[in-house]
């Protein structure tokens, strides 16, 4: 589903699924800062290691 399609769900919980989906991915890279270890998203169809400075280097705390 798009964003779009998301926020305007009649569902509250699918409507709201994305917020929480954001705040979760917030917490697990404020965890890999604070626990120096590196995080795998996936960006396209691949996934991308992502280490503890580059996620200082982008701004979190």
């Amino acid at each position: 589903m798009t964003n779009e399609q998301l926020s305007q769900a009649k569902d509250k919980d699918l409507a709201g699924s994305l917020i929480a989906i954001r705040r979760a991915a917030r917490a697990a890279r404020e965890a890999a800062v604070r626990t120096n270890t590196a995080i795998v998203v996936q960006r396209g169809q691949k996934p991308v290691r992502i280490t503890a400075d580059e996620l200082r280097k982008a701004g979190v705390k």
